[in-house]
């Protein structure tokens, strides 16, 4: 009796270990076929293929259409009569007003435009102090200065200087970027690498080949899909970002098998599994 339960054991023990290999070396090869993230999964703006590759050096033409203000966004409008060009001069501002937007730069984080800019309301207006509301909606920005100085000359006489600019650039960073968030970039146009940039670029397991895009227009909103890795991007509509853009970014799958990014810790991984092996073994013999 004793020497069939010996059996039994030595035999369960035998049946567990070549399980146990079986299933290690199972895990071992995945490791090593899906543990790595390739460089074609990370490099930016490569000639895919079955696309015209564009070469490096080549000049790459392209058409901006000029924005139209929208719900939500945010102007600077600069009024100088001819005075205050004599007084001030014509790039500066009284010091009481610059004092201020320093202020204001500093209390919200360099989004000097929020409180000392005029926003863009659900019917389209602006509310300019004396004149009163201004319809801009749908407006470029040349559009939208010469609507606001022709409502002006119905209460000044003088000359007047008119300037209007955007209050920067407001976009959302959302999911694999390395510092997500919301960002306001005082500049009138900037590139979605250089929104990337800002954002800390994006994580090693991010999945480049399929960014979010949700952008807002007048009739509302749309989501495109956008391929980082892609050189053609340089060339479409979507290589320059628009105020209130949001750029969502998934991870890849490598996150979910909680695999390595590279091969170092791809190697960790393994190393890891090989002690924990060796260790399981000497608590069976």
């Amino acid at each position: 009796m004793f020497k069939f339960a010996q059996f039994l054991k030595e035999n369960i023990k035998n049946v567990y270990m070549r399980n146990l290999s079986k299933g290690f070396i199972a895990s071992l090869a995945f490791l090593l076929v899906f543990g790595c993230i390739p460089n074609e999964k990370i490099i930016y703006l490569q000639n895919q293929e079955g696309n015209t590759p564009i070469e490096d050096g080549e000049l790459i033409t392209y058409e901006i259409p000029e924005y139209k203000l929208q719900y939500n966004d945010i102007i600077d409008v600069n009024i100088q009569t001819i005075e205050d060009l004599m007084e001030f001069g014509f790039n500066s501002k009284p010091a009481q007003m610059s004092a201020q937007m320093g202020n204001v730069s500093a209390q919200s984080g360099g989004d000097v435009y929020y409180m000392t800019g005029f926003s863009v309301d659900q019917k389209g207006n602006i509310r300019l102090p004396i004149v009163g509301d201004v319809n801009v909606k749908e407006k470029t920005l040349e559009e939208a200065r010469v609507t606001i100085e022709e409502s002006l000359r119905k209460y000044v006489t003088s000359e007047l200087y008119v300037k209007v600019k955007l209050g920067g650039v407001r976009y959302s960073a959302l999911g694999e970027f390395r510092r997500p968030g919301k960002y306001v970039v005082l500049q009138d146009r900037m590139t979605i690498f250089e929104a990337i940039a800002n954002a800390g670029d994006l994580t090693t397991v991010a999945k480049r080949d399929e960014v979010l895009l949700i952008r807002q227009y007048p009739e509302g909103t749309r989501l495109h899909r956008i391929d980082l890795l892609d050189r053609q991007i340089v060339a479409s509509s979507f290589y320059f970002i628009q105020p209130n853009d949001q750029l969502y970014v998934e991870p890849l799958k490598v996150r979910e098998t909680g695999t390595g990014e590279n091969t170092a810790q791809t190697l960790a991984l393994i190393f890891a599994g090989i002690s924990s092996l060796a260790l399981i073994l000497n608590l069976l013999k």
